[in-house]
């Protein structure tokens, strides 16, 4: 679980990396997952690269697409609490691996993150609609390209490997829209550093942290952690931004806090009263 929260900490800082860079966040987005997927591409040498693996790659490029379709319709806010909340909750559905525990933690971990991102922000229109359907299909691929990632790790393959194939896939997919939104910012100092930054720490590294964790998390579980990514952009908001919270916001931050620490706390296993009797006998 450490691995899985120290990635949702890295992509927690992707926002505030980003306003570093005056682009076309689509033409961002893409430098993002072309570095970041090459990189992760060479721990795939020697993979084994299945079509299930392939057709991940894709849902890890159709993501990117669908989240920034979603956002120019809906606003930042509304898509980012659509996309990112209801992923969650199509990862348990697709993985079947949910409890009470988990599906009461991730209701209140989605109704802290719509507090604290929305703030009580309001729109309507068909426009938006759209926009909310398209931040819902982002929600469903990337818990598709999760549970698939998931299910090659529980089957054995490298978590590094798995990573790779499926970003570096990726990053040919997107290096096109890359070139085609423009990719003339690369060459000034700050967008490329920031880009730089965007594609290493918050692509290739927590990726890399993301696999490693679903070795041993729950793909459920781990989608539910990664809802601290909010509360981190907004943490960093506060303190480098220098950023205000309502108070439905702080709130909602309070929320999203005590729902990743019920998750992350594990379950008591139960004792069975035979298994007890069993230990009498034994002593």
């Amino acid at each position: 679980m450490k691995n899985v929260l120290a990635a949702a900490v890295l992509w927690g800082t992707a926002g505030t990396a980003g306003l570093l860079i005056t682009a076309d966040p689509v033409s961002v987005a893409a430098a993002r997952l072309v570095i970041g997927g090459l990189l992760l591409a060479l721990l795939a040498r020697g993979a084994r690269v299945t079509p299930a693996l392939l057709l991940g790659a894709v849902a890890v490029a159709a993501y990117q697409l669908c989240f920034f379709a979603a956002v120019s319709r809906t606003g930042v806010a509304i898509g980012t609490v659509v996309a990112i909340g209801s992923g969650p909750i199509f990862t348990g559905l697709l993985s079947r691996q949910f409890s009470a525990r988990w599906a009461a933690a991730t209701a209140a971990a989605i109704a802290g993150c719509a507090a604290l991102i929305v703030g009580g922000e309001a729109q309507a229109g068909d426009e938006v609609l759209v926009g909310v359907l398209l931040a819902l299909l982002g929600g469903l691929i990337y818990a598709f390209y999760a549970v698939t990632a998931a299910k090659a790790i529980n089957g054995g393959a490298p978590s590094d490997a798995v990573m790779g194939i499926m970003f570096g896939g990726a990053a040919v997919i997107m290096l096109p829209v890359l070139i085609l939104t423009g990719p003339g910012w690369l060459a000034e100092p700050r967008g490329l550093l920031a880009a730089l930054y965007l594609g290493v720490g918050t692509t290739a590294l927590a990726y890399f942290l993301y696999g490693r964790g679903l070795r041993t998390t729950p793909v459920a579980t781990a989608a539910t952690l990664a809802l601290a990514e909010p509360a981190v952009a907004a943490l960093l908001g506060l303190l480098v931004l220098r950023e205000t919270l309502t108070p439905v916001s702080f709130g909602g931050l309070v929320l999203l806090g005590a729902s990743l620490v019920a998750v992350a706390v594990p379950e008591r296993k139960k004792i069975s009263v035979e298994a007890g009797v069993d230990g009498q006998r034994a002593r």
